[in-house]
């Protein structure tokens, strides 16, 4: 009975120790390499072939352009996408009636800086992505630090700058 209770006691001190062990936890990325993955060079490019080309990736991806501006090299555009729970929604309203708040509206925003790099054109990309309740308050927002998804959107910059030296 002793032995028994011995292993049980082994096995919940066993259990609770590998259970609390941390995770790998990767330390946050610095400003330099954030910076690195949110910009790209473009050799021997017109700078504003390069800044249509961000416009052409921005609209084919869904984004609507708010501002460009040729001299600065600045354009800023924003997506909107529903997020809206139909569940969330309804038990929310079921128990706080006309003050249930819930998720509506995800907001992309996209900022580019497209600027001369002696013979060279630099593109930076910012995206942020904000969270909206059903009054339009904001729930969250956050800059996307996900280093696939800049590579993801440089291509399309990439494939862009293929079609405009095409036509």
């Amino acid at each position: 009975m002793k032995l028994a209770a011995l292993i049980a006691s082994a096995s919940v001190f066993i259990l609770c120790t590998v259970g609390c062990t941390p995770k790998n936890i990767t330390p946050p990325k610095t400003q330099l390499e954030v910076r690195q993955y949110q910009t790209r060079n473009y050799n021997s490019m017109d700078t504003k072939q390069v800044m249509k080309a961000v416009i052409n990736a921005l609209q084919d991806e869904g984004y609507i352009i708010k501002n460009a501006d040729k001299e600065l090299g600045f354009i800023t555009a924003a997506k909107e996408i529903d997020v809206e729970s139909s569940g969330e929604a309804f038990v929310s309203r079921l128990f706080l009636g006309a003050a249930a708040r819930f998720k509506k509206n995800s907001i992309l925003e996209a900022s580019a800086n497209i600027s001369e790099y002696g013979k060279d054109t630099k593109v930076r990309m910012i995206f942020q992505a904000k969270t909206l309740d059903n009054f339009g308050s904001p729930l969250d927002a956050k800059q996307m630090d996900d280093e696939n998804f800049y590579q993801t959107f440089f291509s399309k910059i990439d494939k862009s700058l293929f079609l405009e030296r095409e036509v």
